[in-house]
């Protein structure tokens, strides 16, 4: 995979140094232990605001994780483009089908350490049920989801447990969700 603002030398263990301290001053608190070997889909929930995306890649850089996430092809354009990319970002144009599942599970055969961040929700906005892509990459390249989450109401963002899909994505969806249920989003009309 390329360099990303997660593993470029000298610039990413000041930048680690940099989120924790932001991460104290606004007064949040980054939860979850770095990972050995990471492999697997991280999801991110609930996605209810603009300011998830700094959050998260605060929340990251703490935890020392490498992660790519998956964003609207939207906030690729030029000029900010490479900047985007550099941050982790896979562009996914959300109005056709691009094979992205397919794409993914390629990545993980293809890699020996990889983790994508999707974010279940696929918006900002309210919504009454989960895009399953997250599920169909994790399930298929045989890896579990580990569940990030933001918690408004405790100042919290972080990693929580691994869920292993057994194959029945609505099962597993609906105890996928219940982990979520007590999470407030920095925007709460939108959860």
């Amino acid at each position: 995979m390329r360099t990303t603002v997660f593993c470029t030398p000298i610039v990413t263990p000041f930048l680690r140094w940099i989120a924790a301290l932001i991460m104290r001053l606004i007064g949040w608190k980054a939860v979850g232990k770095e990972i050995e070997n990471p492999r697997f889909v991280l999801i991110g929930a609930p996605h209810t605001s603009n300011w998830d995306f700094p959050l998260m890649l605060l929340v990251v850089l703490e935890l020392r994780l490498q992660v790519f996430w998956m964003g609207k092809h939207t906030l690729f354009r030029f000029p900010f483009g490479w900047l985007m990319k550099w941050l982790g970002g896979i562009p996914i144009n959300r109005s056709k089908s691009h094979n992205v599942v397919n794409d993914t599970v390629r990545l993980f055969r293809e890699n020996a350490n990889l983790v994508i961040l999707v974010p279940p929700e696929g918006t900002r906005k309210k919504v009454t049920a989960w895009k399953s892509g997250f599920y169909h990459i994790a399930n298929n390249a045989g890896v579990p989801i580990l569940m990030g989450f933001v918690d408004a109401s405790r100042k919290e963002g972080g990693l929580a447990d691994f869920f292993y899909p057994t194959g029945d994505l609505e099962a597993d969806t609906q105890k996928i969700r219940s982990f979520y249920a007590d999470k407030k989003g920095i925007r709460p009309e939108n959860s």
